[in-house]
């Protein structure tokens, strides 16, 4: 195994200097530019496309998949949410079935 940081946290790394630098030329820059509205509407775009694949290749489905996740990752950037913060959610959340830690959620109050 290699101490390399995941390629989630190189793009995320990445993601964060663009906003910083604000280079020229860059997708990033025109979504984070764009706003909240602009990019969660292309995180359902991109949903709807992967929901699509899902039938199609491996290949597809993936593609899709990574498209949707680089999308999520501009949404936290934009929020100023680190890509940590979520890895620290998931390992809370290890190792326990999906309907426990729903239980376990505060319930909503009406």
């Amino acid at each position: 195994m290699t101490d390399a940081p995941s390629i989630l946290r190189q793009l995320a790394t990445v993601l964060e200097s663009r906003k910083r630098l604000r280079p020229a030329g860059s997708y990033t820059v025109e979504l984070l530019d764009a706003g909240h509205a602009t990019i969660t509407s292309k995180i359902v775009e991109e949903a709807y496309e992967l929901i699509a694949a899902a039938g199609e290749d491996e290949g597809d489905i993936a593609h899709e998949a990574a498209d949707l996740v680089y999308h999520i990752l501009v949404l936290l950037t934009a929020a100023d949410v680190p890509w940590d913060d979520v890895e620290r959610e998931l390992q809370t959340r290890f190792g326990i079935s999906g309907l426990e830690e729903r239980a376990l959620r505060p319930k909503a109050e009406s």
